[in-house]
């Protein structure tokens, strides 16, 4: 075997195994919202989840991928491996959305919406970023921004997506009611635990394999300190909320402690390549510390997320990608301060207009009767629980 069949070879694996602990994060999100919602819509939930899968990584088989990079072709690795690492990546911008507006939405116009999001919403960002780049030399020309994993281009573009959404659909059912915020607690702790851990190991994959090669000593070397980074984050972030919410409290909310965690490592997907082995440390604590703050924030704009997706992906997509250019060596803090503002203004925009379209065809919102039965008996006629008396 020639060396360069021998790289060819151990870089295609290397995709395939990263793109296996990503499509992990698939029953990661389901696990971690249908913790979080109550009995009653939790089979909605895991419906929503696995059909967004299915639907956002065939439709990015069929148009977004030849969209996003121009071509099939690959000299580097098997171009069939370079597209499922790149298809994992793309139910997760839907799925970051669909947590956030959970507990309220019909299925069917959700999928459609997917069907946008993968056809030509989120190939779009990768095109300008990590692909063809249509806007090249022109003055919308972002790919000097460094956003390795896509704090920007995956987690930013999903949470505008979200924030989009709960615009238009509005808040759950008796969510806000007298100017006061009424606590829906989560369902079940252990199931939220669970998939937020699976979220966290999942994330190796996401950042690590984004590295693209780990067939020489250097590149095994930058993958092996990306993945160190991006645990390093999240453990700052865990460590941090605990913290804050002790201190607030005096109580530990494991809730807060584990989107804590995320946040961290939404911050640090931007720059895990780059960083120094204590950098992380700080970017997890502030991106901690973010999402402790920033969802009381939301719920006084009234602006209703159940997941705290919102806190997680949408301030920390856009703190991690400032973060590289604050502590990153060579990289221009005008270059991605000017990354976020343009997939920021596309993502909020389009997905704006796209959501607006479908509900006037086919509303997002279900009806507060359905909402007050559960999204379960209204759009699967299913319970995920039949046998527990339901709490409204």
């Amino acid at each position: 075997m020639q060396a360069g069949d021998f790289s060819y070879v151990i870089d295609t694996l290397f995709l395939l195994f990263s793109m296996t602990l990503i499509i992990f994060m698939v029953p990661g999100f389901a696990m971690l919202e249908a913790g979080i919602v109550r009995t009653k819509n939790v089979s909605a939930v895991l419906t929503v989840n696995t059909m967004i899968y299915a639907v956002a990584s065939l439709v990015f088989l069929l148009v977004g991928y030849q969209l996003a990079f121009g071509s099939w072709e690959n000299d580097s690795v098997s171009k069939w491996a370079a597209f499922l690492f790149q298809m994992a990546f793309v139910g997760k911008t839907v799925n970051i959305m669909s947590g956030g507006v959970s507990e309220r939405t019909r299925i069917v116009p959700l999928m459609l919406f997917t069907v946008a999001m993968a056809a030509v919403i989120y190939p779009l960002a990768v095109n300008w970023t990590w692909g063809a780049n249509m806007l090249k030399n022109t003055f919308l020309d972002i790919s000097g921004m460094h956003d390795l994993a896509g704090s920007t281009v995956i987690h930013s573009t999903g949470a505008w997506a979200l924030l989009a959404a709960i615009l238009i659909i509005g808040p759950r059912k008796g969510r806000y009611a007298n100017g006061k915020v009424r606590v829906i607690p989560a369902s079940n702790i252990p199931l939220v635990t669970l998939g937020a851990m699976v979220l966290w190991i999942g994330w190796f994959g996401f950042n690590g394999g984004s590295v693209g090669s780990i067939a020489s000593k250097e590149s095994a070397d930058t993958v092996a300190l990306t993945i160190m980074n991006t645990n390093t984050a999240g453990l700052a972030g865990a460590i941090v909320a605990a913290l804050i919410v002790y201190w607030q409290y005096r109580k530990f909310d494991i809730t807060m402690i584990l989107n804590g965690a995320l946040g961290g490592l939404v911050a640090v997907t931007a720059g895990a390549d780059l960083f120094d082995i204590y950098t992380p440390i700080l970017v997890g604590l502030i991106g901690g510390a973010l999402v402790v703050f920033a969802v009381p924030f939301f719920d006084k704009l009234r602006i209703d997320d159940p997941v705290g997706a919102l806190s997680v992906h949408l301030v920390n997509g856009v703190w991690g990608t400032l973060a590289v250019g604050l502590f990153a060596e060579g990289v221009s803090f005008w270059a991605q301060f000017k990354g976020v503002l343009v997939i920021g203004i596309y993502a909020f925009v389009v997905s704006y207009l796209t959501i607006y379209a479908i509900n006037k065809v086919l509303p997002f919102r279900a009806a507060d009767d359905d909402q007050m039965e559960g999204m379960d008996m209204s759009e699967c006629g299913l319970e995920a629980y039949p046998e527990f008396k339901r709490a409204f």
